[in-house]
């Protein structure tokens, strides 16, 4: 595939699959973009649910589902893909987590697309285009401007990585929480 979308996390309610298969669907099927494939690692409860949803949607030939991948396995797939993915919804829970898969990307100069959860926003900052709350329409969109932008992906990818050395460390937040 020309773009390889990635993500890393439990395959769980929590975690917006399903928001993230419609936007797939919405991405190869309205906006033309065929030449992508999703790579997705990780296990969960609804992990066979989303599986089905990609069949009845016939999206396989865009899908992997590699399962629980570790050390330089997990790091190998993240390091072939190109965009982040970090579907996780708009909810009291999620808009004040730090999702680790976000952290993850941002330090392998991974542009991310994401919901706009607040704790998002203070992550990645300008290392992430921000979709409209749970709209896999407009998460789709974001992925394809993404696509059409590879200077972009590249900045966003440098910015997130400076990020997380200079600013989000251990090294740099444990003074200030000491």
């Amino acid at each position: 595939a020309k773009t390889v979308l990635g993500y890393v996390g439990v395959i769980g309610q929590q975690e917006g699959m399903d928001l993230l298969v419609a936007a797939a669907d919405h991405l190869i099927r309205k906006l033309g973009h065929e030449d992508v494939h999703f790579m997705i690692v990780g296990f969960g409860p609804q992990l066979a649910e989303v599986e089905r949803d990609v069949q009845a949607r016939g999206l396989e030939p865009y899908f992997t589902f590699t399962g629980a991948l570790y050390g330089d396995d997990m790091l190998a797939v993240l390091n072939s893909v190109d965009i982040g993915l970090s579907p996780d919804p708009k909810n009291p829970m999620n808009d004040i987590s730090t999702m680790n898969k976000v952290m993850e990307y941002m330090t392998l100069e991974k542009p991310t697309v994401q919901f706009d959860l607040t704790e998002g926003r203070a992550s990645a900052a300008e290392a992430s285009l921000y979709a409209k709350a749970n709209d896999p329409v407009d998460f789709a969109a974001n992925i394809a401007r993404l696509i059409e932008d590879p200077a972009a992906r590249d900045r966003m990818g440098k910015i997130g990585r400076v990020r997380v050395l200079d600013r989000l460390s251990w090294a740099r937040s444990v003074p200030a929480l000491l």
